[in-house]
């Protein structure tokens, strides 16, 4: 398996437009987008600032017990390819981006919650709200509670802007072709943890979200299985990921938007326990640049046509 630096081909074909919406966004975008494509990071920010250190009762390294580390990094071919790549600045322990904007506890708050915020579902019962009590392993995030104006800030700050930048380029791909795909990534423990339905369970390689197939088409997740698949990896789907708030929210077929959350083992291209990258990065890239030029190489059209959403 070739390394990095020896891309295929058609990598070496444009250039890549680099944006940033102040501390919250990074796009990755070709020169002209030629593929009915969009791909999201929402997990992998790493820029985490000290003041949300300092409130913490953990270190930064055990705050990134929730990142999707180097995610972001292993789509960075995408653009080469014709498509959009757009990737949070921020960590998904301050604020959480494939969440709604206010899911949010009660409990971890001075001051009462507005009527609009959601205080009750399955994820703020288990800590994992728009912002987090507790990381991945279960570790309480906060030493003490906060204000609502607090939570109201991370929103107006990070959580609007990357809104805003992902639904304008998912918009401008259903424009420009009639439809759009997104893929929202992210990256999984090899493993199934304690809290988990499949705790001590290896996982596969990936794992493929579409909500049990109401957010795009059923030839989106078939192209995208059998494309892995001819790429070595073991794939499953809806287990134990269906997928979150991108891909419901923006997961329309019968409007022609489709989403699909592709969740990636992390022993593949990481060193799980230290949080660095592994010596597979370089290649495990690679096959995802291979994986974005095949599924930006399929006649989307005729297939859109053809399928029932």
């Amino acid at each position: 398996m070739k390394g990095k630096q020896a891309a295929p081909k058609s990598q070496a074909n444009g250039k890549i437009v680099r944006q940033r919406v102040g501390d919250a966004v990074a796009l990755l975008l070709p020169e002209k987008q030629t593929a009915p494509l969009v791909f999201s990071s929402p997990h992998s920010g790493p820029n985490y600032k000290q003041e949300f250190v300092d409130a913490s009762r953990l270190n930064a390294f055990d705050l990134r017990r929730s990142e999707d580390s180097y995610v972001n990094e292993l789509f960075e071919f995408v653009p080469y390819h014709g498509a959009p790549l757009l990737h949070a600045l921020f960590p998904r322990a301050y604020i959480d981006p494939n969440r709604e904007p206010y899911e949010l506890d009660p409990d971890m708050f001075h001051d009462s919650l507005p009527a609009y915020v959601k205080t009750r579902s399955d994820r703020v019962r288990a800590g994992f709200g728009t912002i987090a009590r507790v990381v991945a392993n279960g570790a309480e995030i906060y030493r003490d509670k906060m204000h609502f104006s607090d939570a109201e800030a991370r929103v107006q700050t990070y959580y609007a802007p990357y809104h805003a930048a992902l639904r304008r380029l998912v918009d401008e791909t259903h424009e420009r072709f009639g439809f759009a795909i997104l893929f929202d990534c992210h990256s999984m423990p090899s493993i199934g943890g304690p809290n988990d339905r499949d705790a001590g369970r290896q996982r596969a390689d990936i794992v493929l979200g579409d909500r049990f197939g109401t957010t795009c088409t059923a030839t989106v997740t078939d192209q995208a299985e059998a494309i892995l698949t001819d790429l070595g990896f073991c794939v499953a789907r809806n287990d134990p990921y269906a997928g979150a708030h991108t891909t419901s929210h923006y997961g329309r077929p019968a409007d022609g938007v489709h989403a699909l959350q592709i969740e990636i083992n992390r022993s593949l291209y990481m060193e799980e326990a230290q949080y660095t990258r592994s010596r597979e990065h370089a290649a495990f890239t690679e096959r995802m640049g291979q994986f974005a030029q095949s599924m930006a190489g399929i006649d989307w059209q005729a297939l859109s046509r053809s399928a029932a959403p």
